[in-house]
């Protein structure tokens, strides 16, 4: 990777930024990281979901030139939100794809979920820094996105806690010297419940992470360490190493964010504050670094860091995960859009919350596809919808027998 066709941002140098997801948790702190250095950005795109109000708000501050929503009914609401100003408003999925091949040179893909691939590839595609918090879009598509960016002479930057982490401490160079990546998990909120009080959990007490601030959907993924599963399939695509060569280790403390072991016996490890805007500063200045906000370490503040084995019998989505991606092909996709569906049955109380990796083991095992390799996104799409609707079959199944 070419890095010198990029410079730091700066009031001589602006940057020109797009957010895919500005309304999200992840979005909401990339606009609160721009807006404390406002003369060294320039706002292209805002895109969010449905959430009109608070993304107009954000496209005014930050001067925005064009502000999307994608769910098309909300387009008269951001209209008339955006009266008085020259900012243009769009909507619809394919204004959210436009917008992403808009010409910013650093975008934000925070879209949740299997809807963030299309504008990812997007911007992808056309040599943008793709800065991605968005774990399905690689997990479903890891090998046409990073085709993508190599083809376009792009740069994918890794916005997760642990991925980016990695990043940070990854020496290219020293490919053949490593001995394996140690992602970190906090455990989520059931680390220490047993299986009996899990059958039963709410969605609320799912939401409550003990160290994040996050969406509904990622807090879901967290307390069943599917997204620990989705990482593990994201680190296997982004460095290159073998599914073996990848470790999981439960660190409730959320301060050491994730670590590369070498031969030599080396370990490098990041480590910061639980905040989500340490990942994100160091994604808005790469290739170089600039101030951020988050509070510094105080060592002499903690009391402990402590490690331990996830433990693949409460958290079956972790053995999932490794089976998908030692299956490869479509599997990745099956996985992630059975898991979709089965977190938003949870939230909505029609299936418990054990019931969401049985769903999800349920539509693998009746998966009969091939596992050969991945060619297009028409490809992608039909095989998540029908995973979708195999989930809600499997769903409705689950609701009635329990």
């Amino acid at each position: 990777m070419d890095v010198t066709r990029w410079h730091a941002p700066s009031p001589e140098r602006p940057r020109s930024v797009t957010i895919l997801g500005s309304t999200g948790s992840v979005g909401q702190s990339t606009v609160d990281l721009i807006t404390r250095q406002p003369e060294s950005y320039r706002v292209e795109a805002l895109v969010a979901g449905t959430s009109v109000e608070l993304l107009a708000d954000q496209a005014r501050r930050l001067r925005a030139r064009l502000a999307v929503v994608a769910d098309p009914g909300r387009y008269g609401a951001l209209k008339e939100a955006l009266a008085g100003t020259s900012i243009e408003a769009a909507a619809g999925a394919e204004a959210v794809c436009e917008a992403a091949a808009r010409p910013a040179e650093w975008v934000m893909a925070a879209v949740v979920g299997f809807a963030g691939l299309a504008p990812t590839l997007a911007a992808a595609r056309r040599g943008a820094i793709v800065a991605l918090a968005n774990k399905e879009a690689l997990v479903c598509a890891g090998s046409l996105l990073i085709d993508a960016v190599e083809n376009s002479g792009g740069a994918l930057l890794p916005v997760d806690s642990e991925h980016n982490a990695i990043f940070q401490v990854f020496e290219p160079r020293q490919r053949h010297a490593i001995d394996r990546l140690i992602l970190t998990a906090s455990g989520g909120p059931f680390r220490n419940w047993s299986l009996a009080d899990m059958a039963d959990a709410t969605p609320q007490q799912a939401l409550a992470h003990p160290n994040w601030d996050m969406g509904d959907k990622i807090s879901i993924d967290s307390a069943t360490m599917m997204n620990k599963g989705l990482e593990l399939i994201e680190a296997h695509l982004l460095f290159g190493l073998p599914a073996d060569q990848v470790e999981i280790v439960v660190h409730p403390q959320s301060v050491i964010h994730s670590m590369v072991a070498y031969r030599d016996g080396s370990v490098l490890a990041q480590l910061g504050t639980p905040d989500m805007r340490v990942p994100i500063t160091y994604a808005l200045g790469w290739p170089s670094r600039i101030d951020g906000p988050a509070a510094q370490l105080d060592f002499t503040s903690l009391s402990a860091l402590t490690f331990e084995r996830p433990d693949s019998g409460r958290f079956p989505s972790l053995r999932l995960a490794r089976e998908a991606l030692v299956t490869g092909g479509f599997a990745p996709i099956v996985m992630n859009a059975a898991n979709e569906a089965a977190v938003s049955a949870f939230l909505a109380r029609r299936i418990g919350f054990l019931d969401i990796a049985r769903v999800v083991e349920d539509v693998m095992i009746g998966w009969e596809q091939p596992s050969t390799p991945v060619q297009s996104l028409q490809e992608v799409h039909a095989t998540d919808l029908e995973a979708r609707c195999r989930a809600e079959k499997a769903c409705q199944s689950r609701r009635l027998s329990n």
